[in-house]
């Protein structure tokens, strides 16, 4: 059968509105820990929800700058649960896809602890953040003063993908920092980068800090050849 150019030109167009829904839906969703990760993977990681000063989605997308602080229980919250002064402190944020965090998160986090035990490094406990922005790192590191800490967040949707998810990492982070002090390993999605490959990325690049004292613009990655 011969698709004429005007049958292919509807089936592009009902492509790309199928992909704008999907991305829309991925911008609005709420992130809930139970649907999102399922009880096994929460109660198995202890996994704890704060809050940024964003009290909604609606306020969370009109105002960027509440998505880069935390509400004073939250606050509270994460110095009564969280030691402080890791090695190693990974965050879980919702950012602009729940979608990505709940499909990449439960592949990767088992990945990034076990390499992070494997060089004998603390880990902070993990939590996850509601309404968040990658601003928040520079707050974590004032509150927790971790050596790295390690922004899991959802990327942006696009019409490729809505489930692609991004690692924000700082070393000793504090709030006079910009994206200029942080590094970033994006596209980590089944067609992109594999939680295998993330997760070797991450802690690459958490040792390298270690070992310079800095992040940013100043540490250069070395990606493995081919």
């Amino acid at each position: 059968m011969v698709i004429s150019s005007r049958e292919r030109r509807t089936g592009t167009q009902i492509d790309l509105r199928e992909a704008h829904a999907v991305a829309r839906d991925a911008v609005r969703a709420e992130l809930d820990l139970e649907t999102a990760f399922g009880d096994d993977f929460v109660k198995q990681w202890q996994l704890f929800e704060i809050s940024t000063r964003a009290g909604s989605k609606n306020e969370y997308l009109l105002r960027p700058d509440l998505g880069r602080r935390l509400d004073d229980p939250s606050r509270a919250e994460l110095l009564k649960r969280c030691s402080s002064g890791n090695d190693l402190q990974i965050v879980i944020a919702d950012g602009l896809s729940v979608p990505a965090v709940s499909a990449q998160v439960p592949p990767l986090l088992p990945l990034l602890y076990e390499g992070a035990r494997a060089r004998a490094w603390s880990l902070g406990q993990t939590f996850v953040i509601r309404h968040c922005r990658v601003g928040i790192l520079n707050e974590i590191g004032e509150l927790l003063d971790p050596q790295v800490a390690v922004l899991l967040i959802g990327e942006r949707p696009g019409l490729a993908t809505a489930d692609s998810l991004s690692a924000y990492m700082a070393y000793r982070p504090r709030r006079s920092h910009s994206d200029a002090n942080r590094n970033l390993v994006s596209n980590i999605h089944a067609r992109g980068v594999s939680a295998q490959g993330a997760a070797t990325r991450i802690l690459n690049l958490a040792a390298k800090m270690m070992e310079a004292g800095v992040s940013g613009c100043d540490l250069r990655e070395e990606l493995p050849a081919g």
